[in-house]
C-alpha cells in the first residue's frame, strides 16, 4: 500500500459483507478519512444461488476440511464478481463469511481469500478482521459499532442512540453521541442481542424449502407460545454482561422449542423470542435510548418492527428514516474499517468486543499471495 497517499484525506473504500443470514454478498462504497464519512457511493448486492448456500451451510461449524475449502472457493468467487463492477476505489474491506466463531476456544474463522481478491481493482484488500481482536482478549464481534458511532455523528444525534442489526444474529450498539472518539470510555456498548433471522430461516428452508419468512407472513398467520419465550430466555446468556457475541448456531436449542409446532406457530414464536432477547438486551445499556434504529433483514419484516414497537418503551424505527442504507450498512462498516487499518486506527475497543485495549486489526494484501499485519 502507498502508505503516504493513505495517510490523510479522504479515501474511497469498497466494503463487502456476506452476513450470517447466507444470502449473498452486500458492496457498498463510502468516502472517509477513518474519522468522519463524508459521502456514500453506489451499491450493489450479489445472492448466493441455492448451490452456493448449500455449500455455506454444509460448512457451518467446521473449521478445516473439505467443506471449508469448498465454501472458501463460493465466497471468494462471488466477492470476485462483485469486485469487478465497480471502479476507482482506493481501499477495500472484505469481511468474508463466518464459518465458525469460538472466542474462547478455537477462534473465529471467516472463509475466503481477501490475498486473491486484491487484484481485480489492483488495489489494497484489508480482511481477517476479527482474529487480532480475539488473540487480544476480545470476543472479535461485533465490529460495526465503530462505524455506528460514525453514522450517530453523521446524522447529527444529539443525545445517545442505539443500532440494532437484525441479520443471521442480533446485534446491538448503543452510542453517546457526546463523546468525541469511539474508543472513548462510555462512547460505545455492544454485543449480540441473541438469535434473529437464522433460526427462522433455516426452520423455513426445513419444512416448506423457501429461504426466509418474507414480508413476516407465516409469522402474521401464527400464535406466539408465551411459555416457550420464558424458557428460551432462562438461557444463560441473556445475564451475561457484555461484551458478548454468539456463533450463528449457538442457540439451535432454540429452534427445537418449536419442533413441535405447526409451521405458523412455530415461525411467529421464532420471531418473538428475537424480539424478547433484543428487549432484554436493552436492559444491559447505561440507560434507555433516545431512539433504536433497526437495520438488517429485519427491519424489512413488519411483524419483527411490530414486535418490537409494542415490546420496547424507546421509538423504534428503520435506519432509512435517518437517511441511513440498512440494506448496505454492513458493507458500508468494512469499508470504513478498511481505512481506519489503514491509518492505524483502532476498530473495536473494550466496550464493543470485550479486548483488552483498543485494538486495529485486519491484514493488508496489495496484490495476491502478498499480506501484512496491519
Amino acid at each position: 500500500m502507498n502508505r503516504a497517499r493513505s495517510a490523510t484525506g479522504t479515501m474511497r473504500a469498497l466494503g463487502l459483507m456476506s452476513g450470517t443470514s447466507l444470502d449473498g454478498v452486500d458492496a457498498a462504497v463510502i468516502e472517509t478519512d477513518g474519522h468522519d464519512v463524508t459521502a456514500f457511493g453506489p451499491g450493489r448486492y450479489r445472492p448466493y444461488s441455492d448451490k452456493e448456500q448449500e455449500i455455506l451451510r454444509a460448512a457451518l461449524g467446521h473449521w478445516e476440511g473439505a467443506r471449508v475449502d469448498a465454501a472458501a472457493r463460493v465466497v471468494t468467487a462471488a466477492h470476485r464478481e462483485v469486485i469487478a463492477e465497480f471502479e476507482q476505489v482506493d481501499i477495500i474491506g472484505f469481511h468474508g463469511q463466518t464459518l465458525a466463531h469460538d472466542p474462547r476456544g478455537r477462534g473465529t474463522l471467516q472463509a475466503g481469500d481477501g490475498a486473491a481478491l486484491s487484484d481485480v481493482l489492483g488495489v489494497p484488500v484489508v480482511w481477517d478482521f476479527r482474529s487480532d481482536d480475539v488473540a487480544q482478549g476480545g470476543e472479535g464481534a461485533p465490529l460495526a459499532p465503530f462505524y455506528h458511532f460514525a453514522c450517530a455523528r453523521r446524522i447529527g444525534a444529539q443525545t445517545s442512540i442505539a443500532f440494532l442489526n437484525l441479520g443471521g444474529v442480533g446485534n446491538l450498539t448503543y452510542v453517546d453521541s457526546s463523546r468525541a472518539r469511539p474508543e472513548d470510555p462510555g462512547a460505545l456498548l455492544a454485543f449480540d442481542t441473541g438469535p434473529a433471522n437464522a433460526p427462522i430461516n433455516d426452520l423455513m428452508q426445513a419444512r416448506l424449502g423457501m429461504t426466509m419468512d418474507r414480508d413476516g407472513e407465516l409469522a402474521k398467520r401464527g400464535v406466539v407460545h408465551r411459555e416457550l419465550i420464558e424458557e428460551f430466555l432462562a438461557s444463560p446468556y441473556f445475564t451475561r454482561d457484555p461484551p458478548k457475541s454468539l456463533d450463528r448456531n449457538d442457540f439451535v436449542f432454540a429452534s427445537s422449542l418449536v419442533d413441535d409446532l405447526p409451521d405458523a406457530d412455530a415461525v411467529a414464536t421464532l420471531t418473538a423470542m428475537s424480539v424478547a432477547a433484543v428487549r432484554r438486551g436493552l436492559a444491559h445499556c447505561p440507560r434507555a435510548p433516545g431512539r433504536l434504529l433497526v437495520t438488517g433483514g429485519g427491519r424489512l419484516n413488519p411483524v419483527v418492527m411490530a414486535m418490537l414497537d409494542e415490546a420496547l418503551t424507546c421509538p423504534v424505527a428503520p435506519v432509512e428514516s435517518v437517511g441511513l442504507d440498512g440494506d448496505m450498512l454492513e458493507a458500508q462498516a468494512f469499508a470504513y474499517l478498511a481505512v481506519r487499518v489503514a491509518r492505524g486506527l483502532p476498530t473495536s475497543c473494550p466496550t464493543t468486543t470485550g479486548v483488552r485495549q483498543p485494538v486495529g486489526g485486519g491484514r493488508i494484501c496489495e496484490s495476491a499471495g502478498s499480506d501484512v499485519s496491519a
